[in-house]
């Protein structure tokens, strides 16, 4: 995890789910029910009544803060990312089986933190793992894009994790892409980019590229 500091002085013991900030109520009963799944808790599944925003917000860096201050614990981070959901309504929220409440995302919720390679060319796979421990192999179902960043120029790399939730990819994980980039034709013009199980995700225009 980014940038995280210990505990927050005069809050909430943020090392379980019964402490949790905010008074989410439903969060131990969301973490029993992804234990019973032997995965992540089925918050698709779930439509409880909205109880407002709570002053809890995820970095760019992906660092969560809960009203401005860093959350120290790595367990509870990974507990709230799980009931993490991205409506279509372009929010995201925290939902328990009872709850639902806002918080804010300043880019992306997860951060891309390291990527494994396997094979090479057409056949090579990407997997991504983020700074909560989840882990997505990028490919048709789970594609990668590449946002040029306003300020600098430069592309900004995000690869899809689940259920419209993307992690923005780290400065060294890219470099690191970048390194295993070709050029292809691609929608009728050269592009440089990367291929990951059997798809081509364009990065660049290769005329582009260098310059």
């Amino acid at each position: 995890m980014a940038a995280v500091t210990g505990k927050t002085a005069g809050k909430p013991d943020a090392g379980s789910a019964a402490g949790a900030p905010g008074g989410l109520k439903g969060l131990a009963a969301a973490e029993e029910a992804g234990k019973k799944a032997r995965g992540l808790p089925p918050v698709h599944l779930w439509n409880p009544e909205f109880c407002g925003d709570l002053d809890m917000r995820i970095a760019r860096d992906g660092t969560w803060f809960y009203m401005g201050t860093p959350i120290g614990r790595e367990r509870l981070v990974r507990l709230f990312s799980t009931v993490l959901r991205h409506d279509e309504d372009g929010k995201y929220y925290l939902v328990t089986p009872v709850e639902k409440v806002g918080i804010v995302v300043d880019d992306a919720p997860f951060v891309a933190v390291a990527m494994k390679v396997e094979g090479q060319g057409r056949e090579q796979r990407l997997a991504f793992t983020t700074n909560v421990g989840d882990e997505t192999v990028a490919g048709p179902d789970h594609p990668m894009r590449f946002e040029i960043d306003g300020e600098t120029g430069e592309p900004a790399p995000y690869v899809h994790v689940r259920a419209r939730l993307d992690a923005l990819i780290n400065r060294a994980v890219f470099y690191d892409l970048v390194e295993l980039g070709v050029e292809e034709e691609h929608e009728g013009k050269k592009w440089f980019g990367v291929w990951s199980s059997g798809a081509f995700f364009p990065i660049q225009p290769a005329d582009e590229v260098g310059g």
